[in-house]
C-alpha cells in the first residue's frame, strides 16, 4: 500500500502568523497541532520512505540517519529547503536528493551539500522508478523552476502539485491522459475571489478539478486568510482541506 502523510500544509508564513492575534493564530499558539508548518509530505510504500521537500526545521529529529530512502524537492524557495541547511552537516551516510535543475539553488546549499547528494537532472514527463514506485516530474507555474510529481504504485495514482498558479498545458495534458487519478494534492493558498500570485486560489483549484476529474482533491500550502475562510465556509464536494499530519492511504478498493 502507498500512503502520503502531509507533514506541513502551510504557506511560507505558516499558522500562527508572526505578530498576528487573530482567532486562528491565538488558537494555534495555544494548541500547536491546529497550526500549519511549512508545506511538506512523506510518501511511504513497501518499506520505503521518501521525504517531499525539506522545509521543516526538525528533520534531524524526525528522521534518524538511515530512515529515509531519499528526499524529493519541488523547488529551492527557502520555506521548502530550510531544514536541509542543518541536516547537511550530519555524519550520516549520503542521502540522495532529487530536485529541479535550478543552478541558483538556495544560498550555498548546492555548493556545500555535506551529506546531501543532489541530483538536479529531472525534467517534465521523464519517469523513473524507486523501489517499485513510478515517479513522473510535472512542470508547474511558479517564480522558480518548480516540479510537481505523479506517483504510481500498485495500480494507484497520486499527484502532488505545490507550488503553482494554475497548471502548464503540458502538465494538464499528461494528467488528463491517465486512466484514473485517485488523489490530487494541490496548492491552494488563497480564498475564492482572490487574485493569486504564484499560488492558486480556490477558484483555480475548482477549475483544475473540473478538467482533471480526480477521485479526491486535498488542499495544501494553505495561506493565513484562506485558513480563516475554511473555518467559516464549506468546500465544494470532492475537495477537502489538508491538515498537518493528515495521512492519505491509497490501496486497492479505498475511495
Amino acid at each position: 500500500m502507498m500512503s502520503l502523510t502531509l507533514l506541513g500544509t502551510g504557506a511560507a508564513g505558516g499558522i500562527p502568523l508572526y505578530g498576528c492575534d487573530c482567532r486562528d493564530c491565538v488558537q494555534a499558539r495555544a494548541e500547536p497541532e491546529l497550526g500549519r508548518e511549512p508545506c511538506s509530505a512523506l510518501l511511504e510504500w513497501d518499506g520505503h520512505r521518501l521525504l517531499i521537500d525539506g522545509g521543516l526545521m526538525d528533520l534531524h529529529r524526525r528522521f534518524p540517519a538511515g530512515s529515509l530512502s531519499g528526499i524529493l524537492l519541488t523547488h529551492f524557495h527557502v520555506d521548502h529547503v530550510q531544514g536541509l541547511f542543518h541536516l547537511r552537516w550530519g555524519k550520516a551516510a549520503s542521502i540522495r536528493v532529487w530536485c529541479p535543475d535550478d543552478p541558483l539553488g538556495c544560498a550555498d546549499l548546492l555548493k556545500h551539500p555535506g551529506c546531501l547528494d543532489f541530483h538536479p537532472t529531472m525534467a517534465h514527463g521523464r519517469s523513473w522508478r524507486l523501489g517499485g514506485l513510478a515517479i513522473t516530474p510535472l512542470a508547474l507555474a511558479h517564480s522558480r523552476p518548480t516540479l510537481g510529481y505523479l506517483f504510481e504504485y500498485d495500480g494507484r495514482r497520486l499527484a502532488y502539485l505545490t507550488d503553482t498558479l494554475g497548471l502548464p498545458a503540458q502538465t494538464e495534458t499528461l494528467l488528463q491522459s491517465l486512466p484514473t487519478l485517485d488523489v490530487l494534492v494541490i496548492d491552494c493558498s488563497f480564498p475564492p475571489g482572490s487574485q493569486g500570485r504564484n499560488h492558486n486560489s480556490l477558484d483555480q483549484v475548482v477549475a483544475i478539478g473540473k478538467t482533471l476529474s480526480p477521485g479526491r482533491i486535498i488542499l495544501t500550502h494553505v495561506g493565513h486568510d484562506f485558513h480563516g475562510w475554511l473555518r467559516q465556509h464549506q468546500l465544494p464536494d470532492g475537495i477537502r482541506a489538508g491538515w498537518d499530519n493528515m495521512r492519505i492511504p491509497l490501496a486497492e478498493g479505498n475511495e
